[in-house]
């Protein structure tokens, strides 16, 4: 089953295909070092959007080549799958993406204009990553106090269903649902829930 997920991952992440293997690695990082100088994506070491994501290609591409050596604690129990990772993340199968991008479109979108949308497309990963890493630690509110930068960023969080609640999963990282307060919604929640039903994944409680 493991194996599917990470099959899954590549079929819907595309061309902005990461290993889960290396990403939890760096994700746990960022918890461990939140807004320090040893955080591989803080807004408070990098001068701009584009150095701090620049920063963070480097620490990922790092743990990814095996080039970082990192503590039992980032690595622990994380899933593993090397040969799928170095065949998903080559060249030859983000360009195989962005072509089926463009096809999609020749074949359907009615108008020219829609062709904008394209870059979105191929990038959003990085997209993605820019707004939660970036943005979530520069705008919006903070139901915690905590010693980092991390906020609430509820106007994209439609888009980045539950991701936007930063602050919330900073104070409860290891928390599935990230949604607080009562106007909160985290809809990748009960997906969690149903996975949890059916087998797939097991919930448990952790101590804080």
């Amino acid at each position: 089953m493991e194996k599917f997920w990470f099959f899954l991952c590549f079929l819907f992440q595309g061309s902005s295909y990461l290993s889960p293997y290396a990403y939890g690695a760096m994700h746990r990082m960022h918890h461990a070092y939140t807004d320090t100088d040893k955080d591989p994506h803080s807004p408070i070491y990098s001068r701009n959007l584009l150095k701090m994501m620049w920063d963070t290609k480097k620490v990922y591409s790092d743990i990814f080549r095996g080039r970082m050596s990192l503590d039992q604690r980032f690595v622990k129990n994380l899933p593993e799958w090397h040969s799928f990772d170095q065949f998903a993340e080559s060249w030859g199968a983000r360009l195989t993406w962005c072509a089926a991008y463009i096809a999609f479109y020749i074949a359907f979108a009615p108008y020219w204009w829609m062709y904008l949308f394209l870059p979105i497309h191929f990038l959003m990963g990085p997209i993605h990553g820019a707004i939660v890493n970036y943005f979530a630690h520069k705008v919006g509110y903070a139901s915690f106090k905590q010693k980092n930068t991390s906020k609430n960023f509820i106007f994209f969080n439609i888009f980045m269903q539950g991701e936007g609640y930063h602050n919330n999963h900073h104070k409860f990282p290891s928390r599935p649902n990230f949604a607080v307060k009562w106007f909160e919604f985290d809809t990748v929640y009960p997906v969690i829930l149903m996975l949890n039903a059916l087998g797939f994944i097991k919930l448990s409680r952790v101590r804080a």
